[in-house]
């Protein structure tokens, strides 16, 4: 018997795999969380494998019924959640391991910079998993067989008595080095954030600085955002138009409106354009679609059954229309304080 599979390959600059993935047992869906319906990569895999692509952003599924999750996450907690999940994840972005679940990205599990051109079908032996299966088995039982003799028993059982004095300074070494190693992790890890995240973002605003202040483009967009950065009306504008529930999702991946917004905005009120008091209203006004493409993964996390993520997100978007503006409004009045 023979199961169809999708071989999926790291695209160009990509990262990670190849990796085979198809329906098994209950987990019988490609979940597609990309924004903007089922992506095509999501939709490549469920024609080869002849399973059903999911938009699980507006038709969440149960983690226990998904075998590979398409994403498009720039390297933020999205491209972490699922293989933390044990879920093959695909992401479209050109990506290395990188965002706080870092650590669960590993080649056998994840595969970035994909195109439907990196998919392709592969053919695989249904009984191989039987087979391995039984070779399983039989080992266990041929394990028990050997213990079940009276003489390796008593070998056994005379090689735990030994050695007590040894065990104890063993496990109050391996205690000791615990706790060593947990501080040792923790400062390994914020080095490695501090160079795969901080940093790489300082060096982009500064390009984006210099690519503006070189080209002229900052003069060009300073008459654009001037009349909406420079007074609360237009903060109140500004994010109700990030806010929008059919925009919030797809401007929300890698922050990358709000860093060019808010730069641009900072520049302007570097220069004297926007008065400095209008600084933290203007932060909540480019900031209102924050997080809302993450929105199902996060109450995945919270493993919140499917019609509570239906419902969650839908809700969440649509409220962030009325505390964007309000978030504004509420800032606007404690700018007072910076005049």
């Amino acid at each position: 018997m023979t199961e169809k599979a999708a071989r999926i390959s790291k695209g160009s600059s990509g990262w990670g795999g190849p990796l085979v993935v198809k329906p098994e047992g209950e987990k019988k869906y490609v979940i597609s969380v990309t924004g903007g319906g089922i992506d095509p990569v999501a939709q490549k895999i469920a024609d080869i494998t002849g399973a059903e692509a999911i938009d699980a952003f507006n038709n969440p599924v149960p983690k226990e019924e998904t075998f590979a999750a398409v994403v498009n996450c720039g390297g933020t907690a999205r491209s972490g959640v699922y293989p933390k999940m044990g879920i093959p994840t695909v992401n479209t972005v050109a990506i290395t391991p990188a965002g706080p679940l870092a650590k669960f990205i590993k080649e056998e599990i994840f595969v970035s910079g994909v195109t439907v051109d990196c998919i392709e079908e592969v053919v695989q032996e249904g009984n191989l998993s039987k087979k391995v299966e039984t070779e399983n088995k039989e080992f266990e039982t041929k394990e028990k067989d050997i213990l079940s003799n009276p003489n390796v028993a008593a070998v056994v059982e005379e090689t735990k008595n030994e050695n007590i004095m040894l065990r104890i300074i063993d496990k109050v070494g391996k205690a000791a080095g615990s706790i060593v190693n947990i501080f040792y992790q923790a400062g390994r890890d914020t080095i490695d954030t501090l160079i795969k995240n901080i940093l790489p973002f300082m060096a982009f605003v500064a390009t984006l600085v210099g690519i503006i202040n070189y080209s002229g483009l900052g003069n060009l967009l300073a008459h654009v955002f001037t009349p909406l950065a420079g007074n609360i009306i237009g903060l109140i504008v500004l994010s109700l138009i990030c806010a929008l529930p059919f925009l919030s999702p797809i401007l929300g991946p890698a922050g990358v409106i709000a860093a060019v917004v808010g730069t641009l905005i900072g520049q302007q009120i570097a220069v004297g354009n926007v008065p400095m008091y209008l600084a933290l209203p203007a932060l909540f006004a480019i900031d209102a679609q924050v997080c809302c493409d993450f929105l199902p993964v996060a109450l995945t996390l919270g493993e919140a059954k499917p019609e509570t993520i239906n419902s969650g997100t839908t809700a969440i978007l649509i409220s962030r229309v009325i505390t964007g503006p309000m978030a504004v409004i509420i800032a606007y009045g404690f700018s007072f304080l910076l005049k």
